[in-house]
């Protein structure tokens, strides 16, 4: 499996940690910047990030700032990327088993290396388990392809195939 990590000058000193435990953990693992502590500007990378996962090159994506917000708002713009900001394992988990997520987000100035490893861990072991998280998936696709007749058309025919 392939991972695209990224940061803006905050989330840079973190960022070679995570690489590093990446492949510990046995995945490839590509950085795409920022490569100092220079101030620069977050939309940068989480949009790099996002695009190359969002285009199949990348399985998925770790994305750093200050606090993993703004990182994540850059990388949620491209098109079929479902990011998310964590600050403790149990979120991390969460949104991959229910959301798909396939960008992970967490702020250095928010989380130490020690904590943001075991994010990392919980949300590349959680696996996506569909059913009734799939519809709601699909329908997140529906609103970012602005196709709101798609949208209709999941909300209602699938209203009732799933009991929550």
């Amino acid at each position: 499996m392939k991972i695209a990590v990224g940061s803006d000058h905050v989330g840079y000193e973190l960022k070679p940690t995570i690489i590093e435990y990446l492949k510990e953990l046995g995945y490839e693992v590509k950085d795409f910047g920022t490569d100092s502590t220079k101030r620069t500007d977050y939309p940068i990378y989480g949009k790099k990030v996002g695009e190359v996962v969002a285009n199949g090159e990348y399985d998925l994506g770790i994305i750093m700032c200050g606090t993993g917000v703004g990182i994540s708002l850059a990388a949620n713009k491209v098109p079929g990327i479902r990011a998310v900001v964590c600050s403790e394992p149990y979120s991390a988990k969460l949104s991959k088993q229910h959301n798909n997520t396939n960008i992970l987000a967490f702020g250095s100035r928010v989380v130490g290396a020690e904590l943001a490893k075991m994010i990392v861990k919980e949300w590349l072991d959680a696996k996506f388990i569909g059913g009734r998280h799939e519809r709601r998936v699909d329908e997140l696709g529906a609103i970012e392809d602005q196709n709101d007749k798609e949208f209709e058309n999941i909300e209602y025919s699938q209203s009732n195939k799933y009991k929550d």
